[in-house]
């Protein structure tokens, strides 16, 4: 069964690239007609209105057979979109928005619908960070005997891997920033890597909670995370997406410093190690700069990252543009 369906321009730009993702754009119309049919969904957009969307997946508005308000998103089927509903079902609408539905063979899922126009990108920083540490205290569930648990990638077995792959891709780079700031991010996969620390403060680890990730519930002062990229760890992980983003909202003065308060704030807020969110977040950055350096067309994305991860490390790297300058929402 195939529905009609206006796909918006931002994903189809992003997936026409690739053969496998024009595949998947042609087929999109096909795979949503199948999951509306399958769990008696009625679409719930106004004329005119397109569907909202991310960088890998289609979300719509739709009713249930019971007339309930709900989200269908079906997304291109890679391993963390799969991994998705499966890390909604363990979280069971605690601090995530609840699963409600969903099929791996089409890579749609069904969840209660929240209000996208209300996200902690709306609130100010202090209030955002508040709710967001009381989310993060949610999500941070321990690994139990449900076999779902095996399937997430073990963030210290990612680290490990690093210890070698980070400094080589940085001399195969040129070593496009000092050396200094490479053996920042260094230090904490030798620290936290599967051979070095224990496993005993292991959590689910929402890896992209940033403000547009988190939203209110319809007429309720409560927030929920969506969109998990979910993986197993120190909870320290989830802090990163937090500090690349919103750099406007650091003063003028004395940015580096509001930086890095902002890290101590975000920890705070969650229970969490200071010392350790900030030696997570300077790795992630530092990874996110050589992803950046590695494909065209981001040079502005890996000076963002390189400002934070060196800000983060206690000295920032001279001849970047301001953190204002490099803002973006992602």
């Amino acid at each position: 069964m195939s529905t009609h369906l206006d796909i918006p321009e931002p994903l189809q730009v992003r997936h026409r690239q690739s053969r496998e993702g024009r595949s998947w754009l042609g087929r999109l119309p096909g795979l949503v007609g199948e999951a509306l049919q399958q769990w008696q969904l009625a679409l719930d957009l106004t004329v005119g209105e397109l569907p909202w969307h991310g960088h890998t997946g289609l979300v719509l508005p739709v009713l249930t057979a019971d007339g309930i308000a709900a989200a269908l998103k079906v997304s291109f089927p890679f391993e963390e979109a799969l991994l998705e509903p499966v890390a909604l079902q363990l979280w069971g609408g605690r601090g995530a928005v609840q699963l409600l539905h969903s099929d791996r063979s089409l890579g749609a899922m069904v969840v209660e619908r929240l209000d996208n126009t209300r996200s902690l990108l709306e609130l100010p920083v202090e209030e955002a960070i508040v709710h967001w540490g009381g989310l993060l205290r949610d999500l941070s569930i321990r690994p139990d005997d449900r076999p779902e648990w095996v399937v997430f990638p073990q963030i210290a077995e990612m680290a490990e891997r690093y210890c070698d792959e980070l400094p080589q891709r940085w001399d195969e780079l040129a070593e496009p920033f000092p050396r200094w700031l490479l053996e920042a991010a260094l230090e904490v996969c030798q620290t936290r890597g599967s051979v070095a620390r224990r496993s005993d403060e292991d959590v689910l680890v929402h890896t992209d909670l940033h403000y547009l990730n988190v939203l209110a519930r319809p007429g309720s002062a409560s927030y929920l995370a969506i969109d998990p990229q979910a993986q197993i760890g120190d909870a320290e992980y989830a802090v990163a997406p937090c500090l690349w983003n919103r750099l406007r909202d650091l003063p003028a003065l004395g940015t580096e410093g509001a930086l890095r308060r902002r890290a101590s704030l975000l920890a705070e807020a969650a229970g969490l190690d200071a010392e350790l969110s900030v030696a997570w977040s300077v790795l992630r950055e530092v990874e996110n700069a050589l992803s950046y350096l590695e494909s065209r067309g981001h040079a502005r994305d890996a000076q963002r990252s390189l400002w934070v991860a060196s800000t983060l490390a206690g000295k920032t790297l001279p001849d970047l543009p301001c953190a204002h300058e490099l803002d973006v929402l992602h």
